[in-house]
């Protein structure tokens, strides 16, 4: 199994950050991984802090995501083409190639993954079948090198930093959220939490056709979504509902919630009018209560997203031309070395932390 690497020799080992046990992390020195069939290798040039991270690296999924320690979580980055696997060459890519990376692979073969929906993927869990979840089961990019399937990378032009490269993989589920909504032209979009996806989920609604997008949030992460918003809600000042259903003079066409908790979600519901659609994008840790009578008799069409599928190359597409901003949400910029540091300021939110960006 020969690989093509670079004219340097690569090294056998790198600096990775590797959880032990639940909320037990330390960046160390482990092997560099070896691509195998229709992998790459990619030297990691930038990984941004996603809020499933904390999770990850706190046990809430233990069993699941990971499936076991010791541990590499990270799933939003970008970076370039060190080593090709077996059978890569003839599909076009060199080493070289910048590239951002995404988390889901499908087996390929379920039915979920022959109807376009890997995503969903049938075989969930089994690598032995070749599905991945790359920083979530998966081992995944807070490193030096990371391997990855082709199917999980994507070119990155010349015009995209590796920072805002490293979140392409969040645009595109902010792109699959509003796609999920059916967004149509002129629509009114009420989007629930103002965090980094919501305001990358209000722009993808612009960019879609929507006329106008309300934001729901509080505190500075409300203050710095305004730009990207007609109107901005403080749910810590005033009712959400109402004052969505005051500007919007009745109801958003469309919500979403990226908050995913048990108030955002009931909220979500609650503002949107009849005919609309509501779309969940946050993941919930608790039950909500839907109100099923309004559900029924308003007609409103209910979607769940499950990470994204097939919209990276349309996200880094609108990056490219300007229509998704995402250099306003870089916050935060630390070495790998400096990881714990990284964390508290994304998970306290310190200095208004947006998206934080982790340089390996």
């Amino acid at each position: 199994m020969a690989l093509r690497v670079t004219a340097d020799e690569l090294p056998d080992s790198m600096l990775a950050l590797v959880v032990e046990a639940p909320g037990r992390f330390e960046v160390r020195s482990v092997p560099v991984p070896q691509p195998g069939p229709m992998e790459v290798l990619c030297r990691v040039r930038a990984v941004a802090i996603c809020g499933t991270d904390p999770h990850i690296i706190e046990g809430h999924h233990i069993g699941h995501w990971p499936k076991a320690w010791p541990y590499i979580p990270g799933h939003e980055w970008s970076g370039e083409v060190v080593a090709l696997g077996p059978g890569v060459e003839g599909f076009g890519w060199r080493v070289g190639d910048r590239v951002a990376g995404t988390s889901h692979v499908g087996c390929g073969y379920c039915l979920m993954c022959r109807s376009g929906r890997y995503n969903l993927c049938e075989n969930y869990g089994r690598e032995d079948l070749g599905h991945r979840q790359y920083g979530h089961y998966s081992q995944g990019a807070y490193a030096e090198y990371v391997v990855h399937n082709i199917k999980s990378v994507f070119r990155l032009p010349d015009a995209i930093s590796f920072d805002e490269g490293a979140l392409v993989d969040t645009v595109s589920i902010a792109l699959w959220s509003a796609k999920r909504g059916r967004i149509n032209a002129g629509d009114t979009v009420a989007v629930v939490g103002a965090g980094p996806m919501g305001i990358l989920v209000g722009q993808c609604a612009f960019a879609l056709g929507a006329a106008r997008v309300v934001m729901v949030g509080s505190g500075e992460r409300l203050r710095r979504s305004a730009p990207y918003a007609t109107w901005t809600v403080d749910y810590r000042a005033e009712d959400p509902v109402a004052r969505v259903r005051e500007l919007t003079g009745g109801g958003a066409h469309v919500s979403i919630d990226c908050a995913g908790t048990k108030d955002s979600i009931e909220q979500a519901v609650a503002m949107t009018r009849k005919g609309g659609r509501v779309v969940f994008t946050g993941v919930p840790h608790q039950p909500a209560e839907l109100p099923m009578q309004k559900i029924v008799l308003e007609e409103l069409d209910l979607y769940g997203v499950r990470a994204n599928r097939n919209t990276c190359e349309e996200s880094i597409a609108l990056m490219e031309t300007g229509r998704i901003d995402v250099k306003g949400l870089i916050t935060h910029h630390f070495p790998l070395t400096e990881y714990r540091r990284a964390y508290e300021v994304f998970t306290q939110r310190i200095d208004g932390a947006l998206k934080v960006i982790v340089h390996p």
